[in-house]
């Protein structure tokens, strides 16, 4: 039953609401005391603080079908916010679920820019923008201001695209236009930074466009300048709810609180302690005054974690209480004790590597006196990118399965994005950014200075560069194979922009069409190199993605709103990420390696931040411990090689934060000349470790079996006897091979027994085939 009462609630409204206030509520069952709270609170601002793993996204989608089931609401007049197009999914498939049907007319259920990218195509022109503008990738962005940091004569090398990108990002996050941002911001990019955003903002809207953060800009603008807007969607949601409020920046703040500003229904769920996006804009501030924004506001704990055995919550919660800036929660489990969380340092960077590719193989195995685990319930998270080169290196040497999660996304690669390009266009034509891309891809003889007329006669003209060219060409003012090539391409735009409303050519045929006709599939049939079968292959994957869309503008939308790349090969494997990219994943056994002061901590956002730095850092551990489920393996190491340099390390101050009573820990005696952890108790675990036999591991009698299957470099016996020249070599050109003294290389040229071999940190060198061995035999 819910809490409020149906009689006084609903005394004056419809018949139909309160025949629906009466309706089954089965969704309520399963809820605990403070979930069902949080879901019938309905009135009024409510803050769902959610720590981690207590069934936040149930109790966020309960809410959805409370409304719905009690007629509070109708599907059209609820606004949910999510950060990704997954959650935003799950979210409705979850209410679809709960319902017992399936969720139709929940247009405004979606990620911020989604919904912010409805919205202003509805009142672009209160910008200065057409209803059909293009929305710029970051690529296409940096292009831009190298065109406007090139006409301003500005030194490229000293002062790059990149950096006035990131400057020009960080002020529309904080809702800054050109003429709002504030002094103290005025000497950002060799005190140029203000004039060019302004004239990036003016080119923006020459070419009909717009950047991820000008979707959530100007709404904020025309919220602010148009009251009677504001007001209309005031009226239409009746209800907000906000997924991941820890995460939000100034602009989408200052967006919810315009939109709330009026019924004040808000409910936002969030999480302080997991709020670990600050360099990106994230302002976890914006949780903790919450109670201040909205007086009178219900806050309502989730505290019971159903993730985590107490052994790990304890953990997560001893290092998180280190930090001042947090409203406060303590978790708690109705679960078994299960497994302490596992410390151990060693004595490098591979050894870590080493001795966790050997614990991921025991305990797929089950022989820790624990139960076997699938590689796909084992995750290594780390803090820094470049720490995954050890584990991928040492992966590969033992033939461990594994997948990097957040490595280059499909949409990212070349082939995609002139194919998008070309669709862009079509549906587009403003889109000079797009047709520079593709006005000479595939070659049309169109070099740089065919292309600089038309780029001229489009600024003469004050029109786009599509309407440029069709000048140019109408005045002769380009000639030869480069005229009758852009006349081709020119009239295959406006002959495909036609067929984008034909309803009788589905938007699949008309790409597979653009892509035929502009040459640019035969370009790849064409081409020799290794890649092109791939390219090709990718190409059909993009036609394929387009079904689930009902033209090629929503798919381009689609694209922009950082779409998620689903692909993945079959087999289990274990997951490679960071700690940033692990926040909503759990796992039964997760690996934190490289728990080092400076490396995690991070030295660089500590100097950067300061105590804010350090804040978020200890957020980011807090995250890193409770994405396991079962077993927590936090390691360091005392030396680390860190872009080629070798570094002594210390243990990370969050090592020191950790309850003792819930930390076992299996560092080998000695790893510091001694002194740590020489009184530390021993273990079987840390037998293992220090013996590290790994002549008894896995992956050499994978090697082993393997070696049947393939020659090996030169057999121990041969050492000393006269060579046949004319024998062929047990290596290939192409082949990686390890040796003792320089590494590992790649074979460059083979002549009888003497290699030519490319070494990584050696350089070229030749050397005699036994002292080689193929980089897939070495056992450790």
């Amino acid at each position: 039953m819910s809490s409020f009462d149906e009689n006084s609630a609903f005394e004056s409204a419809s018949l139909s609401a309160r025949a629906m206030a009466a309706r089954p509520q089965p969704y309520l069952d399963g809820l605990n005391p403070a979930q069902r709270a949080a879901v019938e609170q309905m009135d009024g601002p409510v803050l769902m603080l959610a720590g981690a793993g207590t069934g936040k996204t149930r109790a966020l989608t309960a809410r959805i079908v409370h409304l719905l089931n009690t007629g509070r609401a109708r599907p059209n007049e609820i606004l949910a916010v999510t950060f990704t197009n997954k959650a935003a999914r799950e979210m409705k498939n979850r209410v679809g679920a709960m319902l017992g049907q399936q969720i139709e007319g929940m247009p405004w259920l979606g990620t911020f820019h989604a919904i912010c990218v409805k919205l202003l195509r509805r009142h672009a022109e209160l910008v200065g923008l057409k209803s059909n503008f293009t929305i710029l990738d970051t690529d296409d962005q940096l292009r831009l201001l190298k065109q406007l940091i090139a006409a301003e004569e500005i030194d490229d090398k000293r002062w790059p695209a990149r950096m006035l990108s990131g400057i020009i990002d960080d002020w529309k996050n904080r809702a800054l236009l050109p003429d709002k941002v504030p002094a103290a911001d005025a000497g950002a990019y060799n005190h140029r930074g203000v004039e060019i955003y302004a004239q990036y903002q003016a080119r923006l809207k020459e070419l009909n466009a717009c950047d991820f953060g000008d979707l959530l800009l100007h709404m904020v603008s025309i919220f602010q300048t148009h009251e009677d807007v504001l007001a209309q969607y005031q009226r239409w949601f009746k209800y907000i709810l906000v997924d991941e409020y820890q995460d939000t920046n100034v602009a989408q703040y200052l967006w919810l609180r315009l939109l709330a500003s009026g019924h004040k229904n808000i409910c936002c769920v969030g999480d302080d302690d997991q709020s670990i996006y600050g360099w990106r804009g994230a302002e976890v501030g914006n949780i903790l005054r919450f109670e201040t924004d909205f007086p009178g506001a219900h806050v309502v704990r989730l505290e019971q974690n159903y993730r985590s055995t107490p052994h790990i919550l304890a953990a997560a919660s001893g290092v998180i209480a280190g930090n001042k800036g947090r409203l406060g929660k303590t978790l708690w489990t109705e679960a078994q004790d299960g497994e302490k969380l596992r410390l151990i340092g060693h004595w490098d960077g591979e050894e870590e590597a080493r001795w966790i590719g050997e614990e991921i193989e025991a305990m797929q195995r089950g022989t820790r006196g624990l139960r076997p685990y699938g590689l796909d319930q084992m995750a290594i998270l780390v803090r820094a990118s470049h720490q995954m080169r050890a584990f991928e290196d040492r992966f590969l040497t033992i033939g461990l399965p594994y997948r990097v999660i957040g490595g280059p996304r499909f949409y990212e690669r070349l082939e995609i994005r002139d194919a998008m390009a070309y669709f862009r266009v079509v549906t587009s034509p403003d889109d000079d950014l797009a047709f520079e891309r593709i006005v000479n891809t595939p070659k049309r003889g169109l070099g740089d200075v065919a292309q600089q007329k038309i780029q001229r006669t489009a600024r003469e003209h004050g029109t786009n560069l599509v309407e440029g060219a069709r000048i140019l060409l109408a005045h002769a003012g380009i000639g030869g194979k480069g005229a009758a090539q852009l006349r081709l391409l020119i009239d295959g735009i406006d002959r495909w922009s036609r067929m984008v409303g034909d309803e009788d050519v589905s938007h699949m045929e008309l790409a597979e069409i653009i892509l035929d006709e502009s040459g640019y599939t035969g370009m790849w049939q064409n081409d020799k190199t290794p890649e092109a079968p791939g390219r090709l292959e990718n190409l059909k994957e993009l036609v394929k993605a387009l079904e689930q869309f009902e033209n090629l503008q929503g798919f381009l939308e689609h694209v922009s709103l950082i779409m998620d790349n689903e692909q993945e090969e079959g087999g289990e494997k274990v997951s490679i990420m960071t700690l940033h990219a692990a926040k909503g994943l759990e796992f039964p056994c997760v690996f934190l390696p490289g728990w080092e002061d400076g490396l995690f901590p991070s030295q660089r956002s500590m100097d950067e931040s300061g105590l804010k730095g350090l804040e978020e850092e200890r957020r980011l551990a807090y995250v890193g411990i409770t994405r396991a489920e079962e077993i927590c393996t936090v390691s360091f190491v005392a030396n680390r090689r860190v872009f080629g340099q070798w570094q002594s390390a210390m243990p990370s101050r969050f090592i020191d934060e950790l309850p003792e009573d819930h930390v076992e820990v299996l560092t080998p005696p000695g790893l510091y000349g001694g002194g740590f952890g020489a009184a530390m108790p021993t273990s079987s675990l840390h037998d293992q470790a220090a013996e590290a036999n790994v002549y008894n591991s896995p992956g050499w009698r994978r090697l082993q079996a393997r070696s049947g299957q393939r020659g090996v470099s030169q057999p121990s016996e041969a050492k000393n006897i006269t060579i046949d020249m004319t024998a062929s070599s047990s290596f290939t050109i192409g082949e990686r091979v390890f040796h003792q003294k320089f590494g590992y290389g790649t074979v460059q040229g083979i002549e009888g027994d003497k290699l030519e071999v490319a070494f990584e940190k050696a350089g070229d060198k030749k050397v005699v085939a036994r002292f080689l061995s193929a980089a897939d035999d070495v056992p450790f």
